[in-house]
């Protein structure tokens, strides 16, 4: 995910990156957002707002891993969503507040998206500028739910590892968490095929081969520590797969 991107600018010592198919993935379904327009630059307007979104989310997740003394200098959107790739201090409270904010920016933004949106249906009913903000407002509420559906590496699925990191450990919470997420991402596997949804399929692989790799990334730092050899920090990536 650091290849292939472009730089969009920096904002409080964190670096934004934009990878190239983005640009793709984004000519395909803004022409579908543009259908429920007056006006199809509101298309382009809605999928931009959608990735602003993630963006806020993301930086939610990087802030706060600041806060508790972590390291986060990079975020990089991509047609899935977005990473921001955080490494805070392998403390369960600092993981957990690492990875919550994230969804409390989401929360945050409910009442106001609500407000905007009620207020401009009232004033402009029908028009371009309340589809908008209602398209917003509903890509919001989609976001935050599905962001907190309990599948490692999804930020549930990470807030369900930091809970289990306070019993478990750091490692066996892992492992614990990927499991939780291959299960998941079955799931999804065989709601895509039944949907024959090529975007669910894609979603499914994605889950399934970071629930994966959290598996063997378990694995091995448990086989690290019984040698009492150094473990050095995983970076972890929230991911915000936008709803389709």
């Amino acid at each position: 995910m650091r290849g292939g991107v472009i730089r969009l600018f920096r904002f409080a010592g964190i670096d934004v990156f934009l990878h190239f198919t983005w640009f793709i993935v984004a000519a395909f379904f803004i022409s579908g957002y543009a259908r429920g327009y007056e006006s199809p630059v509101w298309g382009a307007a809605e999928y931009t707002g959608l990735f602003f979104i993630v963006l806020v989310h993301e930086f939610g997740h990087a802030l706060a891993c600041r806060q508790v003394g972590g390291i986060a200098n990079q975020i990089v959107l991509w047609p899935l969503g977005g990473i921001a790739f955080v490494n805070p201090p392998r403390r369960p409270g600092a993981y957990l507040w690492s990875i919550a904010a994230g969804p409390l920016v989401n929360v945050i933004l409910l009442p106001v998206l609500a407000f905007a949106s009620t207020s401009v249906r009232a004033s402009l009913p029908g028009s371009d500028m309340a589809v908008f903000l209602s398209h917003l407002n509903f890509i919001n509420t989609g976001l935050l739910i599905f962001n907190l559906l309990p599948v490692f590496p999804l930020d549930g699925g990470q807030i369900v590892r930091g809970l289990l990191w306070f019993p478990f450990g750091e490692f066996r919470s892992l492992q614990i968490a990927s499991v939780i997420g291959l299960v998941g991402g079955a799931i999804f596997g065989i709601v895509g095929l039944m949907a024959g949804s090529v975007w669910w399929a894609i979603l499914a692989f994605f889950l399934l081969s970071r629930a994966w790799y959290g598996w063997q990334q378990a694995k091995a730092m448990i086989a690290m520590s019984r040698m009492q050899m150094p473990i050095p920090p995983a970076p972890i990536a929230p991911e915000n797969p936008p709803p389709q």
